[in-house]
């Protein structure tokens, strides 16, 4: 009988135990579903009014009571967007290509390479990141000039080539530190020279190069204050972002719908791109600072 009462006992602890972790569960799930109902209404919001006329964005409604992309009709055919489209096109895909490759290069050097002062060297990059942008604006803005990079695209590319930031060179570095360095000892012994042995290591960095060309497409795309410094004066050669906030302050997105419009087209990229990689920007970020 005892043995009976505590089998009883311990299966009504064991089912409460079950149902008070299913509630907790059931709680945790309510509240982040409330909040990122919230984080992401006026997302949603944005893209509603964006296929309203301006009757409806006037009535404050919510829902357009009929959709319509007459509002994206007026700003590619009227405003020439695909200019501008075409201009930030350039200098994301540009920059997403060598600011992987400049900073995997830096990143390999750094992790698997011996050189006498490599570790100052290091840290002296790696405290760039405490630098405020800011403060720099004043000496690039100077030094474009002397290069004479103002007003064109080189101004926003070719410092791209430099690794894009310390914190993508950290990054490779740490994951790459990871990587057993039998690999290389191998590759060196079957005659492989570093160019090599770089290659070969660099497609085992997959998840961090992905998270750092995401990244600098993001950052890229909606790039404001760069090009509204570096190309002033130079309209031909404006980005998206900088021909969106030159029009609404001259009048030629004076509606809020056209404004809703150009909006969510500038957040439409971003957010496919998140959605499709968003697994392995997760990833790519919790190995990064796991490894080495």
């Amino acid at each position: 009988m005892d043995n009976v009462g505590l089998k009883n006992s311990s299966g009504k602890k064991f089912v409460n135990a079950r149902v008070h972790n299913v509630l907790v569960k059931t709680a945790q799930y309510l509240v982040l579903t409330v909040v990122a109902v919230f984080l992401a209404f006026p997302f949603f919001l944005l893209v509603m009014r964006s296929f309203m006329s301006q009757i409806d964005i006037d009535a404050a409604r919510i829902i357009p009571t009929k959709f319509t992309l007459d509002n994206y009709k007026k700003i590619f055919a009227e405003n020439n967007y695909f200019l501008y489209i075409f201009n930030t096109l350039k200098v994301v895909g540009f920059n997403m290509i060598v600011v992987p490759l400049s900073a995997s290069l830096c990143a390999y050097s750094f992790a698997r390479l011996n050189w006498k002062g490599r570790e100052l060297v290091f840290s002296c990059v790696l405290a760039t990141i405490m630098i405020p942008g800011t403060v720099l604006q004043i000496p690039l803005y100077s030094l474009f000039n002397d290069f004479h990079w103002l007003g064109n695209l080189k101004s926003l590319t070719i410092p791209a080539m430099f690794g894009g930031g310390a914190i993508n060179i950290f990054l490779l570095r740490q994951f790459l530190r990871g990587i057993p360095k039998e690999l290389d000892e191998a590759a060196t012994i079957d005659g492989a020279n570093i160019f090599k042995r770089y290659l070969l290591l660099i497609p085992l960095c997959s998840p961090i190069i992905v998270y750092i060309m995401v990244g600098t497409f993001s950052s890229g795309w909606s790039d404001f204050f760069g090009p509204l410094v570096y190309l002033s004066g130079s309209k031909e050669n404006y980005t998206l972002a900088v021909v969106i906030y030159k029009d609404s302050l001259s009048g030629e997105l004076a509606s809020a719908s056209l404004k809703m419009a150009a909006g969510a087209f500038m957040a439409f990229f971003p957010a496919v791109l998140f959605i499709l990689y968003q697994r392995k920007l997760v990833d790519g970020i919790m190995v990064g600072a796991v490894k080495g």
